[in-house]
């Protein structure tokens, strides 16, 4: 039942396409039904709190109940015999065979009801903390899948994983917007002089750019700081983290690029960007702190 569980969330976690890549050919093969299972579980949740048709009320019971069926499971209970079974003997068996933190679980899920009721952020601080949650877990639980606990790995983690939802939010503010969602700092927004009247005209004022460009930097800089994690592991994790890293720098690239501008062509990775990250994956150097900028920004 276990396997057939795990095939469930494989199956989930190759059908949806994001920034992180998901239980890919680079991860370790042992790791793939674990990664596979938390996003599963992560995935699903995510899917409750953007269901933008249902009443906030019901998609937070759905998340409370998730959280309810997370610590049933956590706990060895049997999860009960509905579509969503599978996840939850899946994650049941990764939070024992793995030694998992279910607080990091209940982190996300504190996200996710966080998007239900939040759909602006006054101060940058916020927009991470809201990260912290979002993101951070993510990229912690893959490291303790692997059998990774040094502390400084999970900060650099946490820097990498808020930088990836980071670039995710910028690549994506239209769609968010059509959403009714603006994940941009309003104090930001306020210091440029920038009016949210452009954006449902979809125009890029050049406040709306400069409000871009800054929001960018200030990702590029947690990329960094965060730079470390691909070298602080071994095998093939090394290398799934860091073509994650590249693959999320580039698409600021990208974004810088189009002048900011995601309106008239959202930044995306595409089969033309393959060969170029593999490129730049096999000649990163550890420790260097300078941004390998790829394709026509930076041959």
């Amino acid at each position: 039942m276990t396997d057939a569980a795990y095939a469930a969330c494989l199956h989930v976690a190759r059908g949806h396409y994001e920034n992180f890549p998901v239980a890919s050919w680079l991860m370790p093969r042992h790791m793939r039904p674990h990664i596979a299972a938390v996003y599963a579980f992560a995935r699903t949740a995510d899917d409750f709190a953007d269901e933008g048709r249902a009443p906030a009320d019901v998609r937070i019971a759905q998340l409370d109940d998730w959280a309810h069926r997370l610590h049933e499971a956590a706990a060895g209970r049997p999860p009960k015999d509905d579509e969503h079974q599978a996840v939850f003997v899946a994650i049941a068996e990764t939070i024992r065979s793995c030694g998992l933190d279910v607080g990091l679980f209940d982190d996300l899920l504190s996200a996710f009801r966080q998007d239900v009721t939040t759909t602006r952020y006054e101060t940058w601080e916020e927009l991470l903390d809201y990260c912290r949650r979002s993101a951070s877990p993510i990229g912690r639980l893959v490291l303790r899948v692997a059998g990774y606990r040094e502390p400084a790995l999970a900060v650099a983690s946490d820097a990498v994983c808020t930088a990836l939802q980071l670039t995710n939010f910028w690549q994506d503010l239209e769609r968010d917007w059509m959403k009714g969602r603006l994940y941009v700092p309003l104090s930001l927004v306020r210091a440029h002089g920038a009016d949210e009247r452009d954006l449902e005209r979809r125009e890029m004022s050049p406040a709306w750019r400069a409000v871009l460009a800054e929001v960018v930097a200030r990702t590029r800089t947690l990329f960094r700081s965060g730079r470390s994690v691909a070298d602080g592991v071994s095998g093939r994790l090394r290398w799934e983290l860091r073509a994650t890293w590249l693959g999320g720098a580039r698409i600021l690239d990208r974004l810088e690029a189009a002048n900011f501008d995601g309106f008239r062509q959202r930044p995306t990775l595409g089969f033309g960007d393959a060969l170029p990250l593999v490129w730049r994956t096999l000649r990163w150097k550890a420790g260097t702190l300078g941004h390998p900028a790829i394709g026509p920004l930076g041959q």
